[in-house]
């Protein structure tokens, strides 16, 4: 059984961060003669071909994502929408049922990986297909968060069994995630987490993006809590890009020395609101150091330019770029010049994060695992340092990001020299050779063996 090839459909949230990642899963998987057939949005289709490595092995499966009310018209996935239409998006997507049982039907895979689609495990059971819950964030996140305590005040300390650490949430970060336990989605008749428990319930094996050597502990807490076969796909690291670095950023970061300019990117979908916009990119410009921002127009602003503080671009216009599209992150994180990462602390950033060259992260979690993930970085890793927030409101100030920049920039910085012989020595790890190809044998080794029980 474990020679045979596979035929397996990926159905993942329809957000950009979840697309990719699944993606590349399916470019490992295909890499071993494995055939994949993927579920993504029609318009999507476009901006994830560049990155079909296998095209003769994985094929895309457009659809078109109903039309549910309250939601812009065409849109299809997180980027489209405002972090309070989640909920509509996710209806939107339990809409399309009927159609994923007709591509089940008519493919007869061997698997169905899915993360967010909680009624997916039923299809593939009445059709004789396993089911894999595949998670691409952190297991600490989701062994933190995921709970069946309808009381979200049980955030504020770990769950019983949890790994030892010091990870938790703070009073304010548990009041902002409240609606996670009591909200019920429209359409659903339940709440987020919920959702995502009843996803990981129903499945016939848990698969995650994650290594023993990092995430043991975690691992070992969620496969006694949830008694299911659990898999791990290795840090499926991202391919390097088979592209160069646009010339015009080229040109703009090869004026400074190197590890001399701070990077700053907040993904393709998180939306700060103004004040926190404003307050981050002073913060930058108060360092003294050059800077280039990557960041989406903050809430009510339709660009980055109408965002910006009276005067910042007459200040800044020779050493500081703040830039409202997308951005080669990968190239950019490996350009000499880069000598800061300040992140929202998203788990696909993360994973590029951590096997660029750039060996200092400042920490600025935006919402959700992000916030877990910034605590694990800082105390079990200790790669970064997280920017302080008040605590009646969870606000950073421009002087709170400036401090922690300074923090691991200046070069008599033994926190800084900290920082990077940890990232040092965990870079190391993850590009071990033969360390992904080993953890994808045993991945197959895995779907192998949920084929003869």
């Amino acid at each position: 059984m474990s020679e045979e090839t596979f035929k397996i459909v990926m159905y993942p949230w329809l957000a950009m961060a979840h697309l990719t990642a699944f993606l590349q899963l399916s470019n490992k998987l295909a890499e071993r003669g494995h055939k994949i057939f993927f579920i993504l949005p029609t318009k999507t289709l476009s901006k994830l071909n560049q990155f079909n490595l296998h095209p003769d092995l994985i094929s895309f499966i457009p659809i078109t994502i109903p039309r549910v009310d309250g939601l812009p018209e065409g849109a299809e996935t997180t980027a489209d929408i405002s972090f309070s239409r989640g909920p509509l998006l996710r209806h939107a997507m339990d809409l399309t049922q009927p159609l994923v049982d007709s591509i089940l039907q008519e493919i007869k895979p061997h698997f169905a990986f899915y993360d967010f689609t909680h009624w997916l495990p039923a299809l593939a059971r009445r059709l004789g297909i396993i089911s894999v819950c595949y998670m691409i964030v952190s297991p600490a996140a989701v062994g933190y968060l995921l709970r069946e305590e309808p009381n979200a005040d049980a955030l504020l300390e770990p769950p019983i069994g949890f790994p030892p650490s010091g990870i938790k949430l703070s009073p304010q970060e548990v009041r902002s995630r409240r609606q996670w336990c009591t909200l019920i989605e429209y359409g659903s008749g339940m709440n987020f987490v919920q959702r995502l428990l009843m996803s990981m319930e129903e499945c016939d094996a848990l698969g995650f993006k994650s290594c023993r050597e990092i995430d043991g502990p975690y691992c070992e807490f969620l496969g006694k809590k949830h008694k299911k076969p659990f898999i791990l796909a290795g840090p499926v690291l991202p391919e390097p890009p088979t592209v160069s670095l646009d010339e015009t950023w080229v040109n703009w970061l090869d004026q400074f020395k190197p590890k001399s300019v701070i990077f700053c990117s907040f993904g393709s979908e998180a939306i700060l609101k103004l004040d926190q916009f404003q307050e981050l990119v002073l913060g930058l410009e108060i360092t003294g150091l050059p800077f280039l921002a990557a960041l989406k127009p903050p809430e009510g602003r339709n660009t980055v330019e109408e965002a910006l503080p009276e005067g910042f671009r007459q200040r800044t216009e020779k050493r500081g770029v703040v830039h409202g599209g997308w951005v080669q992150q990968q190239l950019i994180l490996s350009h000499p010049s880069i000598g800061c990462f300040v992140t929202h602390c998203g788990w696909v950033s993360i994973s590029e994060a951590m096997v660029s060259d750039c060996q200092k992260l400042v920490l600025i979690p935006h919402k959700g695992d992000n916030f877990i993930n910034a605590r694990f970085l800082q105390g079990n890793l200790g790669v970064g340092v997280e920017v302080k927030r008040r605590e009646e409101d969870g606000f950073f100030t421009k002087e709170a990001v400036m401090e922690k920049i300074k923090l691991v920039m200046e070069e008599e910085s033994e926190i800084g020299k900290e920082i990077m012989e940890n990232h040092g020595k965990w870079r190391d790890f993850l590009l071990t050779k033969g360390l992904e190809d080993s953890y994808m044998h045993e991945f197959v080794q895995g779907l192998a063996s949920l084929l003869v029980e």
